[in-house]
């Protein structure tokens, strides 16, 4: 699938988050549970998120992944016990959007690797997902997931 990289100029995003270390298998119940309590928090203060959810991928060890749980907000916010006020540094970054099932973006991160070895620019190590439509309600062949890297 050929994927439009596009490279943009980005304000910080402020965020709250879970920030949490999981296995690659423990995902989607780790995910669930942190964007429920997220909702529930948000629902108690009588904030709305400013844009879809996210994960925020700071290593790439599938035993041991170091993640940041989150959603985009309007400004920042306190936490609560696990729920941390975070942000989205600003900068140059990529994206691009893939279109299918969670367990086939790695096509995507193959594209745009090649697209900043090729542009000469260098990736910071962190990756972010947003998700921005909903797997309960939505056939896996249409699941939309726009993939950020930061850039140095």
């Amino acid at each position: 699938m050929p994927y439009q990289i596009t490279l943009e100029e980005k304000a910080v995003q402020p965020t709250i988050a879970i920030r949490t270390r999981s296995a690659v298998q423990n995902l989607p119940q780790v995910l669930g549970k942190a964007f429920g309590d997220i909702m529930s928090y948000l629902a108690e203060i009588g904030v709305q998120p400013a844009g879809a959810p996210y994960v925020g991928y700071f290593n790439t060890d599938m035993q041991d992944l170091d993640i940041e749980i989150g959603f985009p907000m309007a400004q920042g916010k306190g936490g609560k016990d696990h729920i941390i006020a975070s942000e989205i540094p600003a900068g140059k970054q990529v994206s691009c959007l893939h279109v299918g099932p969670y367990n086939q973006v790695g096509s995507a991160y193959d594209a745009m690797i090649e697209w900043i070895l090729a542009n000469g620019y260098t990736a910071t190590g962190v990756s972010y997902e947003f998700y921005l439509n909903d797997p309960e309600h939505t056939p896996e062949s249409e699941l939309l997931t726009k993939i950020v890297f930061p850039l140095e």
